[in-house]
C-alpha cells in the first residue's frame, strides 16, 4: 500500500507545470475566499480604516524609518517565499505548500477587499499603494521557490512512504541554493524600495483621497 501512495504522490508532484498550477489553483481559491469572506467585515471596522488612514494623511510628512518599520518590511516580503523553501525539506510541505499558498492569497484578497469596503472605488487606489509593488516582487518571488520546494517535499513524502525498491532521495544541489540566494537578493532590493517608496507614495494616493 505504501508503495502505490509513493509512486503516486512522485506522479503528482512531477513536473514543473504542474506543480505550478496546482499552487497557483490554490492561490485563486485562497483569493476568492477572502473576498467572500471580506463581505462579513463589520462597519466599525471599515469606519476604523479610515480613521487610520485620515490621521495618517494629517501628518506633514511620513513617518521617519525605524528599526521596527523595517523588520516589518522584511518580514512582509520574506514570510512566504522563506516558509516555501524551509517546506522543501519537509515531507510535510507535500501537504503543507498548498496550504500555505491558499492562506497567502486569502490574506491578500481580504486585505484589498477590507480597502475597497471602506473607500469603495478609492479603495482600488489605496490597495495598489500598499500592496502593489509588494506583490510585484513577492508573488513571483514565491511561486519561484514553492515550485521546486513542493518537489522536493513530494519526492521527501514518497521516500518515506515506498516500503519497497529504493526511491531516489531529492538533491539539494546548487540551483537550488543558486535560485534561493537570487529570490532573497530580489526580495531584499523590494525592501529597501519598500521603505523608500512607499510611504510617500501612499501619502499621495490619500491626498487625493482626502482632499
Amino acid at each position: 500500500m505504501g508503495s502505490v501512495v509513493g509512486r503516486r504522490l512522485i506522479r503528482s508532484g512531477r513536473g514543473p507545470w504542474l506543480r505550478l498550477v496546482l499552487l497557483a489553483a490554490c492561490f485563486l481559491a485562497g483569493l476568492f475566499l477572502g473576498q467572500v469572506l471580506s463581505a462579513r467585515v463589520s462597519t466599525s471596522t471599515a469606519g476604523e480604516l479610515t480613521e487610520y488612514l485620515n490621521g495618517y494623511f494629517s501628518l506633514k510628512s511620513p513617518p521617519e524609518m525605524t528599526a521596527k518599520t523595517v523588520v516589518s518590511a522584511l518580514v512582509v516580503y520574506f514570510r512566504y517565499p522563506l516558509l516555501a523553501f524551509l517546506l522543501g525539506f519537509a515531507s510535510v510541505g507535500a501537504a503543507l505548500l498548498p496550504a500555505v499558498t491558499a492562506a497567502y492569497g486569502f490574506f491578500l484578497s481580504f486585505s484589498v477587499c477590507c480597502f475597497t469596503a471602506a473607500f469603495g472605488r478609492n479603495g482600488v487606489l489605496l490597495a495598489l499603494a500598499v500592496f502593489g509593488l509588494r506583490c510585484l516582487i513577492t508573488l513571483p518571488c514565491y511561486f519561484a521557490v514553492a515550485v521546486p520546494a513542493l518537489e522536493k517535499s513530494v519526492a521527501l513524502a514518497a521516500l518515506s512512504l515506498e516500503k519497497s525498491g529504493r526511491p531516489t532521495p531529492p538533491s539539494y544541489g546548487r540551483a537550488w541554493w543558486l535560485r534561493f540566494g537570487t529570490v532573497c537578493a530580489v526580495l531584499a532590493a523590494g525592501v529597501v524600495t519598500e521603505l523608500l517608496v512607499s510611504p510617500k507614495l501612499l501619502s499621495w494616493v490619500l491626498g487625493l483621497i482626502f482632499r
